[in-house]
């Protein structure tokens, strides 16, 4: 959940270059590209479905999603992002460079696992989730938001014979936030591509919210950027359900740094 700023020392200076494309270290495998074709071929998603993963991505979903900013309130005290520009680039980045490579890529392999049921893989999984969290705030995050939603899987799934051993299951493996909206979306039957499209608007539009109250910005400053964030978001969807294990990755030393730095930040809006 970095930037492309991220390999900076914090004294640089502010670069203003537009957001960095997608890496793309070799041309796409068969296999990759087999991915992808499943991916865009998928079936229309059911109704039903399609409600479960807007509830899902819903910011009123009682998560704690809203309290945190994931660096980017330390990114505006340390004076990297000033505005609606910086924020929109900031984002866009943090999307293409942590999110498509890290978590996305964690919940599309975790959302086979569990057609699966191959339970040693998503101990795994959700093992590297919390294992790649760089500061104690940002682990604390991942793991509060696991903990809300198995809270919430249970409250809905409470008395469903299917689904409830699976529930429990990930509630003893310490859930981080990641493989929990995996179940969650595995649970209501949509397809690896939607799931990913509405866990990653959920996280943008959270991420907007929280840019409005710290740059600040104005709602329609917000919504540009959200505009922005919806266009990037499914190439950066296909680039996580087509990323084998090698190259998922949680490499983000300017993330670390800005979110130790904010464990003790004198005067804070956000948990992260």
């Amino acid at each position: 959940m970095s930037t492309a700023r991220a390999a900076a020392t914090p004294t640089d200076p502010m670069p203003t270059v537009p957001a960095r494309p997608l890496p793309a270290a070799r041309p796409p495998s068969a296999w990759r590209r087999r991915q992808a074709a499943a991916a865009q071929a998928a079936p229309a998603v059911a109704p039903q479905s399609l409600l479960q993963l807007l509830w899902l991505a819903s910011p009123a979903l009682p998560i704690g999603g809203f309290s945190y900013s994931e660096g980017l309130e330390a990114a505006i005290s340390s004076g990297w992002v000033h505005g609606e520009a910086d924020a929109a680039a900031w984002l866009t980045q943090q999307l293409q460079l942590t999110q498509a490579r890290g978590d996305m890529a964690a919940i599309a392999q975790a959302l086979r696992a569990w057609e699966q049921d191959d339970r040693v893989r998503l101990a795994a999984l959700n093992d590297w989730v919390r294992q790649t969290r760089e500061s104690s705030e940002l682990r604390l995050q991942t793991e509060q938001m696991g903990r809300s939603l198995i809270a919430w899987l249970r409250n809905q799934h409470g008395l469903d014979a299917k689904h409830r051993p699976a529930i429990d299951w990930l509630a003893a493996q310490d859930a981080s936030y990641p493989l929990a909206f995996s179940l969650a979306a595995h649970c209501s039957g949509a397809s690896a591509r939607p799931v990913l499209l509405a866990y990653t608007f959920g996280w943008a539009e959270n991420m907007v919210q929280a840019a409005i109250k710290a740059v600040p910005l104005g709602q329609n400053a917000g919504q540009r950027i959200l505009a922005q964030l919806t266009a990037a978001i499914p190439a950066a969807v296909d680039h996580a359900l087509a990323l084998p294990d090698a190259q998922r990755q949680a490499f983000s030393p300017m993330l670390a740094i800005l979110s130790a730095q904010h464990e003790n930040q004198y005067s804070r809006l956000f948990r992260s």
